[in-house]
């Protein structure tokens, strides 16, 4: 069985189809998902696919790329506090660093976003739920922040995953030397990305996930379509191809993996679709 460790169920390209997403989840053996929170106001939407699903979970948090606005709230301590006690709610984020697009600004314009992103961290200690990075042409920043808030591997230290990883070996090693887990998407597939399967090939099997950020990043051979949770299996395939393991073997350590960093995360009851 497979294990969806990033996908974004909630939006509108996906919940319409979640019956045949979810029928093919059973095909492909992909027995659980983890529903990725980008903002306050998705978090109830987020947070339902969880509480209607048995094998769906949840995450709360605001993305770096969504500013504040009028219609989009800054979170607070207290905002990812209360939602991070609601049942089945078992991380914070995705949050993190994106400096990808500055729209004219400059990295010293973002400090809302590093602010931001120390809120996320503060709220996984008082938790102790991982959190779930995302950073983008930010590492650096990113790396710093997390030693920063005692992000070392200390007690103490909430842990989590790198998500959708597309970054260097370097950075690889800082994330994996503070405690963290390194998860690759269909990215990992494409005809351009054989730095990336570098990586791959350096990271420890006991601290790899899989995921498909849907609806984004469809692997090959499906690059190009709405990506969702069942395509899953196709990064696990050409990870098992990297490492030279039986698929079967890279299905059991990933999925080992997501139950070691998020609790409560095991299936109580044979899913139906």
């Amino acid at each position: 069985m497979y294990v969806d460790s990033h996908c974004h169920l909630s939006f509108p390209a996906l919940v319409e189809q979640l019956p045949a997403i979810r029928l093919a989840m059973a095909e492909a053996q992909v027995d659980r998902a983890l529903c990725i929170c980008t903002t306050l106001e998705e978090f109830d939407d987020v947070h339902g696919l969880a509480l209607a699903y048995d094998n769906f979970f949840a995450t709360v948090g605001v993305h770096p790329d969504n500013e504040a606005s009028d219609t989009l709230r800054e979170p607070t301590l207290d905002d990812l506090l209360q939602r991070a006690q609601s049942p089945k709610v078992v991380g914070i984020g995705e949050t993190g660093l994106d400096y990808f697009r500055l729209n004219g600004r400059t990295v010293a314009d973002m400090a809302w976003q590093r602010e931001r992103f120390r809120t996320h961290i503060r709220a996984a200690q008082h938790t102790t739920k991982p959190l779930i990075i995302h950073t983008r042409s930010a590492s650096d920043d990113t790396i710093a922040l997390l030693r920063e808030m005692g992000e070392d591997g200390s007690p103490g230290a909430a842990g989590g995953v790198f998500h959708c990883f597309t970054e260097t070996e370097a950075v690889a090693r800082a994330a994996l030397d503070l405690g963290f887990y390194i998860s690759f998407s269909g990215i990992l597939t494409f005809k351009t990305a054989q730095d990336l399967r570098d990586v791959a090939r350096f990271v420890p099997l006991d601290r790899m996930l899989i995921e498909t950020d849907s609806p984004y990043l469809a692997p090959m051979p499906h690059r190009g379509k709405t990506n969702n949770p069942s395509y899953v299996p196709f990064v696990a395939k050409l990870l098992a191809e990297l490492r030279g393991l039986p698929i079967e073997d890279m299905a059991r350590i990933t999925t080992t993996n997501f139950e070691t960093l998020f609790k409560n995360v095991k299936l109580k009851s044979k899913v139906s679709a």
